[in-house]
């Protein structure tokens, strides 16, 4: 049984009203957009960045909270229901993390950028208070959850990592105050760490099994490598965060061998779903999720080139660089393709009239300017990074500002159209 078939029987009963996960993916594009901005503000600071508060750090969150945490909450308080075949039960708590999160990413971004401590502890107060609002719901529904235990796994394991990288967080800003933090640095990188490869890491692996071969038309996969997919990356997680925050850096290899082979399983079977697809022109969006699989690898393989000695210039700024920006943004932006004409499209057949196709709520123009921007700006500015050459970053952020602007043009103009509802004609 194909996996879209075995899913989307009944979805219409799990859906959201559209206002929730619109309204969070529409603010991840604006604050995408903000994010190259203050990047291409700051170009001069980004190769050397090793840590401290500043326009760089403000940018890296207004990426990691702004655009990356607002399209994962979004995402996953509609389609956790969808998968899971358990509706949520209130709808308000989805516009309260909304109301905490806006304002709180907005403020702590902007006492980062101008080094005010009053407002980054305030806006992380805030966002921490939004983001454990979508840990609470999501955990009740993953409890009720017993059709996919593998994919609810991998939910509880993001559940946890965001926790414990939230309060990493906060521990870091009131001890700028305190001064009461002996190993900082390690504690910066468990909390990128656990985050990034923990929270939307984890994310993206466990929903990768259900939303790719919906995607694509695949059957579903057997049960047993998603399991060890899970295993291998939470012994990663953990092993690595004990290394860092332990000052015992020898349990790092362990940490790279349990994350190369988390890796080899997930993509493993992405290319076994895409292999058994029945659609065989994915467009785009498969464009980009293919290029983030490859940013995935090329992580890894400089976390370990720069642990082995390697002299890379700036390896810490550009492992940094490539994670965020190389890996993590192009697959959201890849999956946010698919995800927003689909969800549109759900909504719009629920109400009187005939639902548009999702050719009509895609915006093909914007995506194309998107996709070309993107990658020459990751490539320019890893390449600047490297060389050390601010003009190198300030062009490729400048190319990432208008990329992100086509993007944001494609998510107002879905949202646009799911106000106006369907076609009456």
């Amino acid at each position: 049984m194909s996996m879209a078939g075995r899913f989307l029987g009944g979805a219409q009963d799990r859906l959201l009203p559209a206002a929730i996960p619109f309204r969070f993916f529409v603010t991840a594009a604006v604050f995408h957009l903000l994010a190259w901005m203050v990047l291409l503000l700051a170009a001069d600071e980004v190769a050397g960045f090793r840590g401290g508060t500043g326009p760089v750090l403000a940018a890296i969150h207004l990426l990691t909270l702004g655009t990356l945490a607002m399209t994962a909450i979004g995402a996953g308080l509609q389609l956790f229901p969808v998968v899971t075949r358990r509706a949520l039960t209130r709808n308000w708590p989805g516009h309260f993390s909304y109301a905490l999160m806006l304002p709180g990413v907005a403020l702590l971004s902007w006492g980062m950028a101008l080094h005010q401590t009053t407002a980054m502890q305030l806006g992380a107060g805030l966002t921490c208070c939004g983001l454990l609002v979508f840990v609470a719901l999501t955990a009740n529904n993953l409890r009720r959850a017993s059709s996919i235990p593998v994919v609810a796994a991998h939910g509880w394991l993001a559940l946890a990592t965001l926790f414990v990288a939230a309060l990493l967080g906060v521990l870091m800003i009131w001890g700028i105050e305190l001064n009461i933090l002996s190993n900082r640095s390690g504690l910066a990188i468990t909390h990128l760490t656990l985050a990034s490869y923990g929270f939307m890491g984890s994310l993206i692996l466990g929903l990768s099994l259900v939303l790719i071969p919906m995607f694509v038309l695949s059957r579903s996969l057997p049960p047993n490598p998603g399991w060890a997919q899970l295993g291998l990356t939470a012994l990663a997680l953990l092993v690595f965060s004990i290394s860092f925050v332990s000052e015992f850096p020898g349990l790092i290899w362990l940490a790279l061998i349990a994350g190369f082979g988390g890796t080899g399983f997930y993509l493993w079977q992405m290319a076994k779903i895409l292999r058994s697809s029945m659609r065989k022109r994915l467009g785009l969006p498969f464009v980009l999720m293919r290029a983030s699989w490859g940013f995935l690898i090329l992580t890894l393989l400089l976390v370990t080139a720069y642990l082995a000695g390697l002299a890379i210039p700036n390896a810490v700024s550009l492992i940094g660089f490539v994670l965020l920006a190389g890996w993590l943004l192009t697959f959201l932006c890849g999956v946010l393709q698919r995800i927003m004409p689909f969800l549109a499209s759900m909504h719009a057949a629920g109400k009187s009239g005939l639902p548009p196709l999702l050719s009509d709520l895609t915006a093909e123009g914007p995506l194309m300017l998107h996709a070309v921007c993107h990658f020459s700006a990751v490539t320019l500015c890893g390449i600047g990074i490297v060389a050390d050459q601010s003009l190198l970053i300030r062009i490729g952020s400048a190319l990432g500002v208008v990329g992100a602007a086509g993007f944001a043009t494609f998510a107002i103009i879905v949202a646009l159209k799911v106000r106006q509802g369907p076609r009456t004609s």
